[in-house]
């Protein structure tokens, strides 16, 4: 099957214009690494510490860690998404109490998300709310370098 196809069986809403994929899949990074901007390591906050999570950082699949992991590359919280120039935003998705993905914010205004271990992909904010992500929890920026 067409990957563009199943991406947007996944995500019914993404606006099929505005999906691109951008990279081979790979499992070397997930999404809340690649939202950092770390293509090199795997980020999550298991208890078993497998995978990386930035030092000092309660390992917690919690809103507060996940916010804490951000703050630690740079990021503060923002009210919004709105593009502005020279800076870079993140948006944190959760379902129910769990931080479970994160997208980031180009200069274009587009957004982009590592899916899994599959592709990156350039998309639209909305699209990407529903069944698999969830909703927005909060979103962060940093300047852009």
């Amino acid at each position: 099957m067409n990957p563009e196809v199943r991406i947007l069986q996944l995500f019914p809403g993404l606006d099929p214009a505005r999906l691109r994929i951008t990279s081979p899949e790979t499992s070397q990074y997930n999404c809340i690494a690649y939202a950092a901007g770390d293509t090199a390591r795997f980020w999550w906050p298991d208890a078993g510490r497998f995978f990386y999570w930035p030092r000092g950082v309660v390992r917690s699949e919690s809103f507060p860690a996940f916010q804490a992991a951000y703050e630690s590359v740079g990021f503060t919280l923002t009210n919004n998404s709105i593009l502005m120039p020279g800076v870079e935003k993140i948006a944190i998705f959760h379902k129910g109490l769990l931080p479970v993905h994160a997208a980031k914010q180009h200069s274009d205004g587009l957004w982009s998300s590592k899916l899994g271990q599959s592709f990156d992909i350039q998309h639209d904010l909305e699209g990407m709310q529903g069944e698999e992500y969830g909703k927005v929890a909060f979103y962060m920026e940093r300047p852009r370098a």
